[in-house]
């Protein structure tokens, strides 16, 4: 599995260098595949951050408006969101690289869907879907707990790996 592996991870810092961003390590961020117009694989399924953090109803961003913070390319739904974001990134970063928590608190990432998210002092947490964000909802300081402990575990590995 590693000489398959390491092609693919060549092949993606070679692009990643060619456009002038850092690559990222293998399954660091839930990302979509494939690039955008930037350069860089598009993160929050491409809604805008600002507006989940800031508990919007319209989470849908536009590739108009799009900056790339590390490596990842977040779209915005206005010029104000996206120099929102530019001045603060990491304040809008989702948690646990925008995998689902419920999954990372018990060891796997799965995609995290921003439509299922929830924000706890000041941090976004994104679900796969609406079942797994019930069941959040039924411990949601415990689930947070252990997704912060074993993202410190899983960060690094691959989600096939897991």
């Amino acid at each position: 599995m590693l000489k398959q592996t390491l092609p693919a991870i060549a092949l993606a810092a070679a692009l990643t260098a060619a456009v002038g961003y850092p690559a990222l390590a293998v399954d660091e961020m839930n990302l979509a595949p494939g690039l955008s117009a930037a350069g860089a694989p598009v993160a929050l399924h491409g809604a805008d951050p600002v507006a989940l953090l800031d508990q919007r109803d319209d989470l849908a961003g536009t590739a108009k408006f799009t900056s790339v913070h590390d490596g990842a390319a977040y779209y915005f739904a206005s010029a104000e969101n996206q120099r929102t974001f530019d001045a603060d990134p990491e304040r809008y970063v989702v948690q646990n690289g925008g995998f689902c928590t419920y999954g990372v608190s018990v060891g796997k990432k799965f995609d995290g869907d921003p439509r299922y998210h929830s924000v706890v002092d000041g941090k976004v947490y994104v679900f796969l879907n609406k079942d797994i964000y019930d069941l959040y909802l039924k411990d949601r300081a415990g689930t947070i707990d252990k997704a912060e402990e074993q993202w410190a575990v899983i960060e690094h590995i691959a989600a096939n790996e897991l």
